[in-house]
C-alpha cells in the first residue's frame, strides 16, 4: 500500500542518507553490503514497531530465512540448523549494521546449494535404481511444514526415499485417472505423449537444482536473506529486488511494457507461451501462438541470442520485458511443429492487464410482483493506480462505472472484493466518497502514537442505492478500509466468510538507491516495503488480525484453509484507539439486519451448492488434521475412486440442476457488461460469461482441465455472487416497503 510519508518518516531518512554518505564510494556493481546496511538503519529506526535488530531479533531473521529456504524441511538436517543457529542466529544485525551482510549470506545460501544438490543427486539415483512396488503399509505427511527436521543424514535420507516414492506415485495415479477419464468421455488421453512418470520428476529435479544454482549471484543471494529479515519485523514489511519492484509497480498501474504473453516454465527446462494479452504485441503480430516453446532471447533484437533453458522463469521475463517501442528477438519452437525453429521479432508496447482492472454488470431482475429491479454488481480486484504519475486510477475507473449505474437506474449494487488484497490508501480513501459523500474514511497511526484521520468531502454520495459488499478470507488492507468504513456507517451489509483477512497495517515503498553512496552503482538496490503506520476504522477498530466480521455470513471454500493474519508469524497486535467525533451511523440497516439474515439463512440452508462447499471444506479439514498420505497403491487408488465417484455423482446431479437455473435465469434475467471499453457505449452489450474473459486474454487450459466435465454456475454467478444479489434485492424491497422476493429465489 503506498501512502504519501509523514515529515517525521521524511526526516529519518534523511538522517538515515547522511550516514550512508560517509561510506567511500567505489564506482562499480551494486554493492549488497552497503543495501544491507542500509536495510537494517530503516528496519530499526523507522518501521512502526521501532524494534531493536538485536540478538533476538536477528535469531528471528534467521528461522524465517531457514523457512523461506527450506519450508517443508527437507534440505536442511538438524545438525545443519544446529550450526547455522551457531554461527549467524544472534550476529545478523551486527553484520548488516557493519557492512558485512554478504559475509553471512554468501555461506549459508553456499550450504543450501549443496544440500539441494546432494537431496536431488540422491532423489535422481533412487529413480534410476529403486524398483518402488508401492506395496509398503507406510505413510508420509501431507505437509512437512510442522515436523522437526530430519536428525542427520540417515533421517534425511529416509525423508527423500519416502518423498519420492510418494511423488512417483501420485503422477502415476494422476495419468490413471486421466486416461479413465478421457476413455468415459471418448477423448484422447493428454498424458499419453508425456515422458514416463520417472522420466518427468527428473526432470522436475533437475529443474529445482538448476534454478538454486541460478539464484546464486550476490543479487539473489541478498535479496533472500534481506526478504527474511524484513519479515521477522511483520509479514507485510518486505524486500523487494529489482525484478520484483518493477513487479510490484507493474501490479500497481496495471500495465506492463512487453509483449504482452504470459511466460510458464515446464518440467523439460523450457519455457512456454501460456497466455497471449488480447491486443498485445504477440496477439496482433500473430506470430506466437498459445504453447510455443522460447528456447532464446535477444532482448536488443541483435543476433546474439541468451540461451533460456532451465533459465528462471522470472529472468526469462525479465529479459523479454523492455522499454516500450524497442524491439526483442525470439527463438521459438512452434507447438504446431515440434522441432521447427523460428525467429520473432516483437516491438514492446505498453500492455494493460484490462483482466484485472475494475469491472462491472447490470442485471434487470424480474420480482415476484413483476417489477423489474436493476441491480449492479461492481468487481474490484484491486485498488490500483499509476505510481509513475499516469492517469490509470482505480478511483476514476471506479467512478465510469458507477456513473453509468446511476444512469441506467441501478437501484442495488453489490461490490464485490473477493481475493482483492489491497492497494492504494489513497484510492481507497477517493472511493468510500462516492458512497458516503463526506466524512472520515479511516484513521491513521504513526509510531510515535500520531492518529490522523483521512476524510472526504464530497457534495452527496454518487451512488445512494442499497448496498452489499461481498468479502472472503483473502480480502486485505485497502478491501478492509473500504468495507470497515461502509460498515460503520451502515451504509452496506457486509457478506461472506466470517471475516476478512486482517491486514491493519500501512507501507510504505523506499526505493534503496536513493540512499546508497553516491558515485556507486545502485541499479539493483531494490525496494523496502516498510510497513511505517497502522490504520483503524471510524469506530476506533483496527482490522489487524481480526478484520472486519461479516453481517450475513455465507459458507466458505476457503474455511479449511490456514488463511489471514493469524497464520503468519511475527503479526502485530490488535488493539483499539477512540472513534472519529464526525461521522454518523445510518441506523436503517441495523433494524433490517435480522430479516436479512433470516431470509438468507433459509436460503441457504436450501441451496445444494453451499451444502457440497460445506462437505468439501469438511473433508479437506479432516486432511489437513490428519497430515497423511498412503505410499500404498492399492489404498490411494481405492481413495482416488470415492473422490471420483463422488465428484461423478455431482456433476450429474449440477448438470440437471443447473439446466433447470439456466432455464429459470433466462426468464427472471438480463445482464450486461459494463467494462471500462464498453462504459460509454449507447448500448450496453449483454453478458456472455464463457465468452467475456476471452476478450482480455487467451490463456492455455491446464491438460487436467480438459478432462474437468464440471458443469460453469448459471449465468457467471456462484453461489456467494447470486445469494449477495438476493440479499441487496430484499434490501431494495424493504426499503421502498414493496412485498420480498420469494424465498426460492
Amino acid at each position: 500500500m503506498h501512502i504519501e510519508s509523514p515529515k517525521w518518516f521524511r526526516n529519518m531518512v534523511c538522517w538515515a542518507f547522511a550516514s550512508m554518505m560517509l561510506v567511500s564510494c567505489v564506482q562499480g556493481a551494486t554493492n549488497f553490503d552497503d543495501v544491507g546496511k542500509m536495510t537494517a538503519i530503516l528496519l530499526q529506526n523507522m518501521h512502526f514497531s521501532r524494534k531493536e535488530l538485536n540478538d533476538k531479533v536477528s535469531g528471528d531473521c534467521l528461522d524465517m530465512y531457514l523457512k523461506r529456504l527450506d519450508p517443508s524441511r527437507i534440505f536442511f538436517t538438524q545438525q545443519d540448523v544446529d550450526t547455522l543457529k551457531s554461527n549467524y542466529g544472534t550476529n545478523l544485525g551486527y553484520y548488516m549494521f557493519t557492512g558485512k551482510l554478504m559475509n553471512a549470506a554468501v555461506p549459508m545460501y553456499t550450504l543450501y546449494c549443496r544440500r539441494v544438490e546432494q537431496r536431488v543427486g540422491y532423489a535422481r539415483e533412487l529413480l534410476e535404481k529403486e524398483n518402488f512396488q508401492f506395496d509398503r503399509k507406510e505413510y508420509v505427511p501431507l505437509s512437512r511444514r510442522k515436523v522437526n527436521w530430519p536428525k542427520d543424514e540417515e533421517e534425511m535420507n529416509k525423508v527423500w526415499r519416502d518423498m519420492v516414492e510418494e511423488q512417483l506415485l501420485s503422477e502415476i495415479l494422476r495419468r490413471e485417472t486421466m486416461a479413465r477419464l478421457a476413455r468415459e468421455q471418448n477423448k484422447p488421453d493428454p498424458a499419453a505423449s508425456e515422458k514416463s512418470p520417472k522420466e518427468k520428476l527428473s526432470l522436475r529435479y533437475e529443474r529445482l537444482l538448476r534454478n538454486v544454482k541460478e539464484s546464486s549471484d550476490e543479487e539473489d543471494v541478498a535479496s533472500a536473506l534481506l526478504s527474511a529479515v524484513a519479515l521477522a519485523y511483520d509479514p507485510h514489511t518486505e524486500y523487494m529486488d529489482a525484478r520484483e519492484t518493477d513487479e510490484f509497480r507493474s501490479s500497481m498501474d496495471m500495465s506492463i511494457s512487453g509483449i504482452g504473453a504470459l511466460l510458464g516454465a515446464e518440467d523439460d527446462g523450457s519455457v512456454k507461451i501460456s497466455g497471449i494479452v488480447v491486443g498485445g504485441p504477440a496477439d496482433k503480430s500473430g506470430e506466437l501462438k498459445l504453447n510455443d516453446r522460447i528456447l532464446g532471447v535477444s532482448p536488443n533484437d541483435s543476433h546474439v541470442m541468451t540461451d533460456v533453458l532451465y533459465m528462471r522463469a522470472d529472468k526469462v521475463v525479465e529479459l523479454v520485458r523492455g522499454k516500450e517501442g524497442t524491439r526483442v528477438r525470439l527463438k521459438v519452437e512452434p507447438a504446431s511443429t515440434p522441432g521447427h525453429i523460428k525467429e520473432v521479432v516483437l516491438t514492446r508496447a505498453k500492455v494493460e492487464t484490462k483482466a484485472e482492472l475494475c469491472r462491472g454488470e447490470i442485471m434487470e431482475m424480474k420480482q415476484d410482483d413483476g417489477r423489474i429491479a436493476k441491480l449492479g454488481i461492481l468487481t474490484l480486484p484491486s485498488f490500483y493506480v499509476d505510481m509513475d504519475g499516469g492517469s490509470r486510477s482505480c478511483a476514476a475507473d471506479v467512478k465510469k462505472i458507477l456513473k453509468r449505474m446511476v444512469k441506467e437506474g441501478v437501484e442495488g449494487l453489490v461490490l464485490d472484493l473477493r481475493d482483492n488484497g489491497g492497494g492504494s490508501l489513497e484510492e481507497v480513501r477517493l472511493m468510500t466518497g462516492f458512497f458516503i459523500g463526506a466524512g472520515p474514511v479511516v484513521q491513521v497511526k504513526d509510531s510515535r502514537g500520531n492518529v490522523s484521520v483521512l476524510e472526504v468531502w464530497n457534495k452527496e454520495p454518487l451512488f445512494k442505492g442499497q448496498m452489499v459488499v461481498l468479502t472472503n478470507k483473502l480480502s486485505a488492507s485497502a478491501s478492509e478500509i473500504l468495507a470497515a468504513a461502509l460498515q460503520d456507517y451502515g451504509r452496506a451489509v457486509i457478506v461472506g466468510d466470517k471475516s476478512t483477512f486482517g491486514k491493519g497495517t500501512v507501507q510504505s515503498p523506499i526505493e534503496l538507491n536513493r540512499f546508497l553512496p553516491y558515485f556507486s552503482d545502485s541499479s539493483r538496490a531494490g525496494t523496502l516495503k516498510l510497513t511505517v503506520q497502522k490504520f483503524y476504522r471510524v469506530a476506533g477498530g483496527s482490522t489487524q488480525k481480526k478484520g472486519v466480521e461479516s453481517d450475513v455470513v455465507l459458507p466458505s471454500a476457503l474455511a479449511s484453509y490456514e488463511l489471514g493474519e493469524e497464520s503468519f508469524d511475527y503479526v502485530m497486535p490488535y488493539d483499539q484507539i477512540p472513534g472519529c467525533e464526525k461521522y454518523r451511523k445510518d441506523r436503517w440497516i441495523g433494524t433490517v439486519l435480522p430479516t436479512l439474515r433470516e431470509r438468507s439463512g433459509k436460503r441457504v440452508a436450501r441451496d445444494r451448492d453451499f451444502r457440497i462447499m460445506e462437505e468439501d471444506a469438511l473433508e479437506m479439514k479432516k486432511r489437513q488434521d490428519e497430515n497423511k498420505l498412503s505410499l500404498n497403491k492399492e489404498e490411494r487408488e481405492r481413495e482416488n475412486r470415492q473422490l471420483l465417484e463422488r465428484r461423478k455423482a455431482i456433476n450429474e446431479e449440477r448438470r440437471v440442476r443447473f439446466a433447470e437455473m439456466a432455464k429459470n435465469d433466462a426468464e427472471r434475467y438480463k445482464i450486461y457488461r459494463l467494462t471500462l471499453d464498453d462504459v460509454n457505449a449507447d448500448k450496453l452489450p449483454q453478458a456472455d460469461p464463457e465468452k467475456d474473459n476471452e476478450q482480455f486474454i487467451k490463456i492455455v487450459e491446464n491438460p487436467d482441465d480438459e478432462l474437468d466435465d464440471s458443469p460453469e454456475y448459471p449465468s457467471g454467478l456462484d453461489p456467494e455472487l447470486r445469494e449477495s444479489l438476493n440479499i441487496v434485492a430484499d434490501m431494495v424491497n424493504l426499503k421502498k416497503g414493496a412485498p420480498l422476493a420469494s424465498s426460492n429465489s
